[in-house]
């Protein structure tokens, strides 16, 4: 039943995505960088929404596209729609701990770049979610099935395992103090691209 599910869900299309996203944040960070600009708010926001979401915003634009061609639902889609939906929400985090005089460049801002490299693969994991208990009809065998699925139980691991590497780095004194720092603490933390790598290795090994 595992294996139906995943057959045709279109992962391999995903991952076409990611390193676009990590190119353009760090063409974005040099090109900052060499016009003097290392410590911008408005830069690094620039930099982290491309190196971290830009391929979300291309997966949700996948999204949009198989729906509109009439395409049957699929874990893809509903991962990608999930992601696209979760974009916006580390600007606010961002602003927001600008404004409380939050130390962005210090161990106590570890969690910002977080934001930005996952927050849409927490939007991607809730509407894996969804879709799993919409074709299974009920909560309690969508949550089944989610706890057995490999794309959602690595998904879940990213999440929760990522914010250790960004604090354990900031406390060993790494500090974005340039935009391609930020570029390049974006890209590591930006695991995005792992649950698809292991949804396109199952469908692969069947």
């Amino acid at each position: 039943m595992e294996e139906e599910e995943l057959e045709g869900e279109g992962f391999d299309e995903l991952l076409r995505y990611t390193v676009p996203g990590y190119i353009l944040g760090l063409i974005a960070g040099i090109f900052l960088d060499i016009q003097g600009y290392q410590t911008n708010p408005f830069g690094q926001w620039i930099v982290r929404t491309l190196a971290g979401e830009g391929e979300s915003i291309l997966e949700g634009l996948y999204s949009i596209r198989q729906h509109l061609e009439g395409a049957a639902g699929s874990m893809a889609q509903a991962y990608g729609w999930g992601k696209f939906f979760g974009i916006a929400i580390p600007w606010i985090i961002d602003a927001a701990s600008r404004m409380a005089g939050v130390d962005v460049y210090g161990i106590q801002g570890f969690y910002i770049p977080y934001f930005y490299a996952l927050s849409d693969q927490i939007g991607a994991n809730i509407s894996g979610l969804v879709y799993l208990k919409r074709i299974e009809g009920s909560w309690s065998a969508g949550i089944d099935r989610y706890i057995h699925h490999p794309v959602m139980l690595t998904s879940i691991a990213v999440i929760l395992l990522v914010p250790l590497g960004l604090l354990s780095a900031r406390i060993l004194g790494f500090s974005p103090t340039t935009q391609t720092f930020t570029a390049f603490e974006t890209i590591v933390a930006n695991l995005c691209w792992l649950p698809p790598v292991v949804g396109w290795m199952v469908q692969k090994g069947k």
